[in-house]
């Protein structure tokens, strides 16, 4: 009778976790949809958006193990910003609530781009301007600032962690190349990690528990999408293949996205014009949410002559082509992530892991203010945007709000 009546009170405690789990995960999700429709700036503001959010408001994590994710993010291919928003998920909630992440997250901006670029495609005859998005480039490298600084403050706990930052900053600024970056956090780590014995043993797995099911997924997709590219001739199945490709080898986050882009579908398969590559990026840095969304734009331009129906499944062809392969990667990695820090030369290897990291954000805050113009307008927002955020709670949405509508009452007054 007693084991029946503890029986019966272990249930009913299984449910109420079960059901604050849920409850949980709502929150969260509602935290995704929020962060989707505010998070402008591209992967290094995003970073400290997820910062505010998820760890000092929600705490769903700590500030380090934010940090550590987004690290082991940047060593692998793939939208970085959207990688460490999913792995964050997946230590949550698992694969399902990592799955509704990513379509939360992305689906926003997508849907934003592929609008954008129906209504240029009927509608590009007349005059368009995208001059009213002057103020959001100082703003973008006040949020950069911001995020270097911030991020520095909690992660650098060592003299020899500031000296690796400082060096990767010149490093990273001078020689912008996407694939330095894996490298740079590579060797960053590796140049900490000799000195593991600082480091308290603890007991490690004797095996790693593979999940080989997404790296199957992940050639065979490629491989899959090819063949089907190349027998049936459908350009949609080409466009996933193009993206899925390119999805598959790009390092650096969406900095690194635009050039190459630009090079395969604009200059070598001619899908849009220059001016409408350049719009799209325009727009794309005017909307939050993942920078990797403008491939919607361009798989919606690749389908330009063949009507409605088919532009709009050319931009879920190259959405699904950009984002899967990053999505499996991290899948993947992320589960033997848990178990490899159980060594004490993977533990060691964070602190250059993380210093390299905010080497990378600080150098990234000089790259946008490299092709800006110094003017006293630009240098004060940029003052203003980092003294904002620093001192107050006002949210990044609402400073990209004033700078566009700045932009908007400057062109009206300037006509």
């Amino acid at each position: 009778m007693e084991n029946r009546v503890l029986n019966i009170l272990a249930g009913g405690h299984h449910k109420e976790t079960s059901r604050r789990e849920k409850i949980r995960h709502s929150v969260f999700l509602n935290d995704v949809l929020v962060l989707a429709l505010t998070s402008f700036g591209g992967p290094q503001v995003h970073l400290s958006m997820f910062m505010q959010r998820l760890v000092d408001r929600h705490k769903y994590l700590t500030s380090a193990e934010l940090i550590e994710l987004n690290a082991l993010c940047s060593i692998l291919p793939g939208p970085t910003s959207t990688q460490t928003l999913t792995a964050t998920a997946y230590k949550i909630g698992g694969a399902r609530l990592a799955f509704l992440t990513l379509i939360i997250w992305i689906t926003p901006a997508v849907f934003f781009m592929t609008a954008a670029a129906l209504a240029l495609i009927h509608l590009q005859d007349n005059g368009f301007t995208l001059h009213f998005t002057r103020f959001l480039q100082p703003i973008a490298v006040g949020f950069v600032t911001h995020a270097a600084f911030r991020l520095a403050s909690f992660t650098i706990k060592s003299n020899a962690g500031l000296a690796l930052m400082l060096s990767i900053i010149p490093i990273s600024y001078y020689f912008p190349s996407p694939w330095l970056t894996p490298f740079l956090i590579l060797t960053g780590g590796a140049l900490t990690a000799i000195r593991y014995k600082n480091i308290q043993k603890t007991e490690a797995e004797k095996t790693f528990d593979f999940h080989w099911i997404n790296i199957f997924l992940f050639f065979g997709i490629l491989i899959g999408a090819a063949l089907l590219g190349q027998f049936t001739g459908w350009k949609p199945f080409r466009i996933f293949e193009n993206f899925y490709r390119n999805g598959s080898m790009i390092f650096g986050g969406g900095q690194a996205l635009i050039p190459l882009m630009f090079n395969e579908f604009v200059s070598f398969k001619h899908y849009l014009s220059k001016e409408e590559f350049l719009s799209g990026y325009a727009f794309v840095q005017a909307l939050p949410g993942p920078v990797f969304a403008f491939c919607s734009y361009l798989g919606t331009f690749a389908m330009r002559s063949e009507g409605i129906p088919l532009q709009l499944l050319g931009s879920v062809a190259s959405s699904a082509g950009i984002f899967l392969p990053g999505t499996l990667l991290i899948f993947f990695v992320y589960r033997i992530w848990a178990q490899l820090k159980q060594y004490r030369v993977v533990r060691a290897s964070l602190e250059g892991i993380n210093a390299v990291s905010c080497g990378l954000v600080s150098a990234a805050a000089l790259v946008l203010i490299k092709p800006m113009e110094l003017e006293t307008s630009n240098i004060l927002i940029m003052i203003g945007t980092f003294l904002t955020l620093y001192f107050t709670k006002v949210p990044g949405y609402a400073i990209v709000a004033s700078g566009l509508l700045a932009g908007f009452l400057l062109d009206i007054f300037t006509i």
